[in-house]
């Protein structure tokens, strides 16, 4: 079991980055904004946990008319109810729907469908609604809430263990109970008399002691969790008890798996009273313990985005309590993470149709997560140009006048910040080139620092 570390990038042989992350203010005046899902366009919807969905547009300005107002079946007293999740379904853009997570008025957990008005894409109507399932809650907390369309087509659904504290049911380890546990329903042919159906591989179809929805189980409050869009890997990011916070990671066709809770909380024992061997268990790729006021996870996404390379591959999630935001990459046989300090109680992450992303604070802000040491700067993009993009054998560079000196030195790096080759500019010519044949393909950063501390950053990409 690999323990959560927190490091600085590894120093290459000569140099490397370290990956400085930056949020930068994308739009605010949301109220507990708790998800953020997009519909396949260059919006963003935003879910505010009172029961309300808006729409962010690209510039980040709100759309004045609400996309969804359910306030009236939806209770969101305490922290843990509300609307909470929100998934778009995969042909949403010739179909119209949608499904929600949220707390009934009873207190209970429905999942719903609903339908857009017509073709209209931003206005939904609130008397559309097909509940498509609906269990108990015993207590107000620990309702998960989470949806997410897998890439086999299917809708995941997770919930928490029915709160309280210690799962006092316990709910997580029982099959027969579908609270503590990953769901996975078809609703592509929903109706009122059938709202879903079972997918034909789930893992306990004919097991008379377990539900048939469970896809996975042994989970305590799983609020956020999410498919990377490259591999298709599902990460889970489990709220602990008292001690432990923990990120699990699978491959995404692996089911009935067990997470454990609440006979441990992350890799260590919590009460294992009537439990299965340990052997039989899923433990966390990693965890982090409740050292300096860390308390709560909120998962997030792995980043698949194309503005910044040296965050290809990270997983972000953040922290309630301690408003750190953290990214979790495996590297030379670990697994390592990084906690950086913002200001924000973070409750949610986003990703857009790029896989740029987002995270939001209940304060109503949401933030766009930058790296602005291998951000490409556009002001500066035109004061050098690199072609060909992609290239193969040979990179051909076209300076200004402004940075030629004989200072002038260009550098690659990989995706890792690993310093590849640096070329000294020897003459006053504004052309350079460098032989790239001995580079394996992949994205790459060309660096030129030139005199007076001008600082140019490109990426490219070899064949």
């Amino acid at each position: 079991m690999k323990k959560l570390i927190t490091f600085l990038c590894l120093m290459s042989a000569t140099i490397s980055f370290a990956q400085d992350l930056e949020l930068d203010l994308f739009t605010s005046g949301l109220n507990r904004p708790v998800n953020i899902k997009h519909a396949g366009d260059d919006r963003l919807f935003v879910v505010e946990q009172d029961g309300i969905i808006k729409i962010v547009n690209s510039d980040g300005t709100v759309e004045t008319t609400n996309f969804l107002d359910i306030d009236d079946r939806v209770r969101s007293i305490g922290n843990e109810q509300g609307l909470l999740g929100l998934a778009f379904h995969p042909e949403f853009s010739t179909n119209g729907y949608f499904f929600v997570n949220y707390t009934n008025n009873s207190g209970d957990t429905v999942i719903s469908r609903f339908s857009r008005i017509g073709v209209n894409p931003t206005i939904a109507d609130p008397n559309s609604e097909l509940i498509i399932l609906t269990y108990t809650q015993p207590f107000s907390n620990h309702n998960g809430g989470e949806l997410q369309f897998g890439p086999d087509g299917y809708l995941y659904i997770s919930s928490g263990d029915g709160g309280s504290g210690g799962d006092p049911q316990n709910n997580a380890q029982n099959l027969n109970s579908l609270l503590g546990k990953l769901l996975r329903i078809d609703v592509n042919n929903s109706t009122a008399s059938n709202p879903y159906a079972i997918p034909s591989d789930n893992p306990f179809i004919g097991n008379a002691a377990a539900r048939d929805e469970i896809w996975a189980y042994g989970l305590r409050n799983p609020w956020k969790f999410s498919f990377d869009a490259l591999t298709g890997d599902l990460w889970i990011a489990d709220v602990g008890q008292n001690a432990r916070e923990e990120i699990n990671q699978v491959v995404s066709t692996d089911a009935g798996l067990n997470y454990g809770w609440r006979c441990y909380e992350g890799s260590i024992t919590y009460n294992t009273s009537g439990c299965p061997n340990s052997s039989t268990l899923t433990f966390p790729v990693s965890e982090y313990t409740h050292s300096g006021g860390r308390c709560s996870i909120t998962g997030g996404y792995v980043y698949r985005g194309s503005n910044y390379p040296n965050l290809v591959g990270s997983y972000f999630f953040g922290d309630v309590c301690t408003q750190e935001i953290g990214y979790l990459k495996f590297e030379n046989g670990s697994w390592n993470s990084t906690f950086e300090s913002f200001s924000g109680n973070w409750v949610a992450f986003g990703e857009d149709l790029n896989g740029e992303l987002y995270v939001s604070g209940l304060g109503g802000n949401i933030f766009k997560i930058t790296d602005t040491l291998l951000s490409i700067d556009e002001n500066n993009q035109n004061t050098v140009s690199i072609y060909p993009n992609p290239a193969n054998t040979v990179l051909n560079i076209n300076f200004s006048d402004n940075l030629i000196s004989d200072e002038t030195v260009m550098s690659i790096y990989n995706i890792r910040g690993q310093l590849i080759k640096s070329i000294s500019k020897t003459t006053d010519s504004n052309f350079s080139k460098i032989n790239i044949s001995d580079l394996n393909s992949g994205f790459y950063i060309l660096r030129i620092d030139s005199e007076g501390g001008k600082k140019i950053l490109q990426k490219f990409v070899v064949n």
